[in-house]
């Protein structure tokens, strides 16, 4: 892509240029903004830009041989919430300002280069001025490891001095020291005191003299000032020319920096274990058409809402079927003073993957000013229609947490859907992260792995670990695992069993939680998508194993007396779900805690045994919602219904049903 990149001088803005470089985007144009003219501070307090040494910027457009645009920072830090939204008099729209110039006139650029490492905060705002502008925003030192990234800045060939100090350890006599110089001491602060290496905290700022894509010329100190700002606060002012290169600092061709490894080292010796390369070449035999249209629901608890199998009843087109869907969800949503900000996920179902880009066309209009959109999985199954959604409204999403990463990095896939990669509910005692499907996208390009089905399970199973990992909320709740081919469950369930023994504890209960579900298609023409929900307690007290009602060995219940498995249950007012679980072939909780929200996976083949449970549940008092996977019709279910071909626990067992409960206790 040609992409245009904002500067302030610092190495975290070149080193940002020089990856985009390395990956094969074209450089058109940089971009600063710096204090006006009327300001007699060589510094201003900004949430968002460096300003120290903007006096240089001009230098920069030589040195890269590409004209630079430059704007004031007119506005101050206005809006400080996380997520930006357009806010008059903000430095956010002196920066849209300065890119709608730059575009105006290189109008065939696509992207924006920016140097955010840990800063949702810079990254969201390039994020809604690139989204504005049609670009894209491009990241590739975003979630880098510090030291790692330090270290390769070090040995890149870059010259960054260190032009302003603002923490503890780092004083006056340590302006002008280049990164190799100060690396050790960094390092040390870092042990001692928590400061950040790349100076991410603003612990420090720099300049850059050199860069390997400097092509003949660098910048050269010829004096500098050292200016006291304020509590301990130092920088320098410079005075710089321009000079050439020695000949052997030339190099014809400009040496491309590697790519961190796609997988992180424990992911990719479980994605190279022998035990993950069985024989798949053989293809799955189901091969079946449901014939059945659930019955649109909804389901009201304490803190959700949750609205399941809308369909279409006159739609002709994937279009107008879309939008009576929505239509028909505004409707619902009105009727209890919400909207489509208020949804946390949303799963569509389709018939055919091939309509994803027309259905998609028309639920994007529906979001259009969401800055956190809902989590979604997508993929086509047998359905009796041409589309079905059902999703989670959260009653009070105030204030709305998430993340939406719409910027192209190697930490994980952009999202260029309307859709985020989690949303978070968060109650008095406990916190619900919902995760969208998640296949094996290379990052940096946003290309579907060619790799073999292990290789491909662990990645996105790390892009799931890794949103999981940001938005802080870890613990399994329940995890699908939707695959194309039957032929892949064992590699599956090996993956994730090797993957819970690296990533927790290896006698963690959180394993059972997953199922596998067998699909028609994914998007992308994936051949494994994962996604599902995570969760942490809050302030909750945990129980001994040996005070809970049941014995579980591997998600099995070791039955010391008899049980009935007859489906013969009466209904009751009250129904303990726990008292129940014992009659199924196999079962998982959540958690073993005395919680106040828990996810409950069922797993059986009698279909009357899950009638009877389905209608006694139903017809309590519990605050609950149902989930039910299916291989088979099954009638007078009150659930969100999902149709799939073959349906597996985390042991590799097959069943004809799955069901899960979502029980809010009080």
């Amino acid at each position: 892509m040609k992409f245009i990149a904002l500067i302030s001088g610092g190495k975290d803005s070149f080193f940002n240029i020089y990856h985009c470089l390395s990956q094969g985007h074209e450089l058109i144009a940089i971009g600063n903004l710096y204090p006006p003219n009327n300001d007699k501070k060589d510094e201003i307090d900004s949430f968002m830009f460096q300003t120290v040494g903007y006096d240089i910027i001009d230098y920069y457009s030589q040195l890269l041989q590409v004209p630079l645009y430059k704007q004031p920072i007119i506005g101050g830090s206005s809006n400080q919430n996380l997520e930006y939204s357009y806010t008059e008099n903000d430095e956010i729209e002196d920066l849209y300002k300065l890119i709608s110039t730059i575009k105006s006139k290189h109008p065939n650029i696509e992207a924006v280069s920016c140097g955010a490492i840990l800063s949702h905060y810079q990254r969201t705002r390039v994020e809604n001025v690139c989204n504005r502008l049609n670009l894209t925003s491009l990241t590739y030192l975003w979630q880098r490891n510090q030291n790692d990234l330090m270290l390769e800045m070090c040995s890149s060939g870059i010259d960054a001095r260190i032009i302003k100090v603002a923490a503890i350890g780092l004083n006056q006599k340590h302006l002008g020291k280049d990164l190799k110089e100060m690396y050790p001491h960094l390092v040390k602060l870092n042990e001692m005191y928590d400061v950040h290496i790349c100076g991410e905290g603003g612990e420090f700022e720099t300049i850059v003299l050199d860069c390997p894509f400097f092509k003949k010329q660098k910048l050269k100190i010829i004096n500098q000032e050292i200016i006291t700002h304020s509590n301990d606060v130092y920088y320098l002012k410079l005075k710089v020319e321009i000079v050439d290169k020695k000949k052997e600092e030339i190099t014809k061709q400009l040496k491309l920096l590697e790519p961190p490894p796609l997988l992180d080292p424990d992911l990719l010796i479980i994605a190279q274990s022998e035990s993950l390369h069985e024989d798949v070449s053989a293809q799955s035999k189901s091969n079946f058409t449901i014939d059945h249209i659930p019955k649109q629901n909804i389901k009201i608890t304490p803190t959700k809402i949750f609205i399941y199998n809308l369909t279409s009843n006159d739609g002709a087109t994937i279009e107008d079927q879309t939008k009576e869907i929505f239509q028909n969800l505004k409707t619902i949503l009105l009727q209890y003073d919400l909207t489509f900000n208020d949804l946390q996920h949303v799963n569509v179902l389709l018939s055919d993957m091939s309509l994803f880009a027309r259905m998609n066309k028309i639920y994007s209009n529906y979001f259009k000013n969401i800055y956190l959109p809902p989590s979604r999985i997508c993929f086509e199954t047998d359905i009796s229609t041409t589309i079905q959604i059902s999703c989670i409204v959260l009653k009070n999403i105030h204030p709305k947490t998430g993340i939406h990463i719409q910027s192209r990095s190697y930490w994980g896939p952009q999202n260029i859907g309307p859709y985020s990669q989690s949303i978070i509910d968060h109650q008095p005692k406990y916190k619900i992260a919902s995760l969208s499907g998640q296949i094996p996208l290379i990052p940096s390009t946003m290309d579907i792995s060619e790799n073999n089905i292990a290789y491909n399970a662990a990645l996105s199973l790390q892009h799931l670990s890794r949103v999981k990992n940001m938005v802080g909320v870890i613990k399994t709740a329940s995890i699908l695992c939707f695959i194309t081919n039957s032929a892949y469950v064992l590699i599956i369930r090996e993956c994730w069993n090797k993957f819970i023994n690296v990533r927790c504890e290896p006698l963690s209960p959180y394993k059972e939680n997953l199922i596998i579900a067998e699909v028609r298609a994914l998007p992308r023409s994936s051949y494994v998508e994962w996604g599902g929900f995570s969760m942490e307690e809050i302030n909750t007290v945990n129980y001994d194993d040996d005070e809970e009602d049941e014995v579980k060995v591997n998600g099995k219940v070791e039955e010391e007396e008899e049980v009935n498995t007859s489906g013969e249950i009466e209904v009751e007012e009250n129904v303990n779900i726990d008292s129940w679980l014992s009659k199924f072939e196999y079962y998982s909780v959540s958690s073993k805690s005395n919680n106040s929200y828990k996810f409950i996976t069922i797993f059986t083949s009698n279909s009357n045994l899950l009638k009877n449970f389905s209608k006694l549940i139903s017809n309590s008092s519990l605050s609950i919602f149902i989930t039910l996977l299916t291989t088979e019709n099954i009638d007078g279910i009150n659930a969100e219904y999902i149709p799939v071909r073959r349906l597996y626990n985390y042991e590799g067992n097959e069943f004809n049903y799955c069901i899960i409960i979502r029980q809010e206790l009080s």
